[in-house]
């Protein structure tokens, strides 16, 4: 992790398993935060099962408006009249966030899900144009290895300037980890669409909040300020939804050939939903996941499961930071940026690739976070209230690490640099 001294930085299953859930863990004076909105979940369908996703009002009026319903209820009445792919197709031509809930086989059989799973987890684009992909193992050797600059021991970011364009979890937990390892991170959220604020104040720790319309003009022209003094950009939009100011990874790269970019999206960036939204309790739903986990219910129906965490979204953040930190590092070699491409959809196909993704009797063998050690609790005094946390999932030393401040009211940070 720019490292200065030989394994510096280390991990536990116990601290890794409680930022996992470092939602469920949080509360905001006293008060654990809302989940999952009331239209969202497991629906049934004609002839089987849909996930629906309305956390957001401007996704929950569109799929509600695709359904012709004006309530939870009558969501649910048109959906038991529906087929899974035809209500499918009808929330996403309408811009709502729906999948079906597929077999593991009917995934791997589509083309959405063939393109999903294509390419490497981390797919690297260079400024020189070649093309090549991060290894785990690589991934690891970096966070090992010393520096050899001789600067002072400290935290290893200092000093590094990330613009985080990233929203719901993903994009976030993997600036949140970068601000606790010294980055100034700058996130900035459009005033038309503000950041559900338990997920805000849960992945916000050590950063400085701006809301800022893209749209407007003068507002283009400071992002271009920030970006010629910005070592790193974290964007976590659909594929494509930022090319109109100026935001391709390959354009960047043109423009500012030092600067680092990681981008995530919700299913990948090539194949027939690339441009779609995608969200980790979706992706599970038609990656397979969620049939995995389905249990038999007490009057012998069947109903899909879930993992116990947003597991996509975390792994799939912090392969973001460890990309991050490992082309920051090879800039520092050699004098070049580079970007890197993740996706929810890929994350998925890792993790069905590790021999123990798949436990051999579900769910009772899958683990639930109830089994797992109780973590270390941290206070802080925020805008918020009090809060209760955990950490980020990195031993320093041997010694936790912490976040530098808590999160901030939302938008009330400048378009500038400290």
């Amino acid at each position: 992790m720019y490292c200065r001294t030989p394994g510096r930085f280390s991990t536990t299953p116990a601290l890794t398993a409680a930022a996992f859930d470092s939602f469920g863990h949080l509360r905001i004076a006293g008060r654990k935060p809302q989940g999952f909105a009331p239209l969202s979940g497991f629906r049934r369908t004609q002839d089987g099962w849909i996930r629906l996703h309305a956390n957001y009002p401007h996704h929950e009026q569109r799929l509600l408006q695709a359904l012709g319903a004006t309530s939870a209820e009558g969501a649910a009445q048109r959906l038991g009249s529906m087929a899974a792919l035809e209500a499918e197709a009808a929330i996403q031509a309408h811009g709502g966030i729906a999948a079906a809930v597929r077999t593991r086989a009917e995934w791997l059989a589509s083309d959405v899900g063939r393109a999903a799973g294509s390419g490497p987890w981390i797919a690297v684009e260079h400024a020189d144009g070649t093309a090549s992909g991060l290894e785990l193992q690589e991934l690891a050797a970096t966070a090992t290895a010393p520096r050899q600059d001789g600067r002072p021991d400290g935290l290893p970011l200092k000093g590094m300037r990330v613009l985080d364009l990233t929203r719901v979890i993903a994009g976030p937990v993997a600036t949140r980890l970068l601000a606790a390892l010294g980055a100034d991170v700058l996130r900035i959220d459009p005033p038309a669409f503000p950041e559900i604020q338990a997920q805000f104040v849960d992945t916000a720790f050590g950063k400085r909040s701006v809301e800022a319309d893209l749209m407007e003009p003068e507002n283009q022209q400071r992002l271009r300020q920030l970006l010629a003094g910005a070592d790193l950009m974290v964007t976590g939009y659909r594929s494509g939804a930022l090319d109109r100011f100026g935001l391709s990874p390959r354009e960047l790269l043109g423009t500012h050939p030092r600067l680092v970019v990681v981008t995530l999206n919700g299913w990948g960036s090539a194949g027939p939903w690339s441009g779609l939204r995608g969200f980790d309790s979706i992706v599970q739903a038609a990656s397979g996941i969620a049939h995995l986990y389905g249990t038999e219910n007490d009057d012998g129906g069947w109903r899909p499961g879930a993992l116990p965490v947003q597991a996509l979204d975390h792994a799939t953040g912090y392969g973001v930071a460890a990309a991050a930190v490992r082309l920051l590092e090879r800039r520092r070699e050699t004098g070049a940026g580079a970007a890197a491409r993740l996706s929810l959809a890929r994350t998925a196909e890792e993790l069905f690739s590790l021999s123990n993704s798949v436990p051999n009797d579900l769910p009772g063998n899958a683990g639930s976070p109830a089994q797992l050690p109780a973590p270390d609790y941290r206070l802080v005094a925020s805008s918020y209230g009090e809060l209760r946390y955990v950490g980020p999932p990195l031993l320093d030393s041997g010694r936790p690490l912490d976040y530098l401040s808590p999160p901030p009211p939302y938008g009330s940070s400048a378009p500038a640099w400290g």
